[in-house]
């Protein structure tokens, strides 16, 4: 009854697959905006991956500083 299938192998590496995919460009992008790139790891979260994303978004970059003087 608990007897895992090659179907579920595949399953979990694409599981895997895809949540690599969604963490390795959020990890850029929070390094660039000055925060550790580790917090890329809480884009896995629902719910809490647009949290995220909506403070990133109106936070102040870095960058911002230097386009107003």
């Amino acid at each position: 009854m608990s007897e895992f299938y090659i179907y579920n192998w595949i399953i979990v590496v694409l599981m895997l697959c895809v949540a690599v995919s969604a963490v390795i460009p959020f990890w850029k992008i929070f390094a660039r905006a000055g925060w550790p790139g580790a917090l890329a790891l809480l884009m896995i979260v629902p719910f809490l991956n647009f949290v995220l994303l909506w403070v990133l978004a109106f936070k102040a970059w870095p960058g911002d500083e230097k386009a107003k003087q």
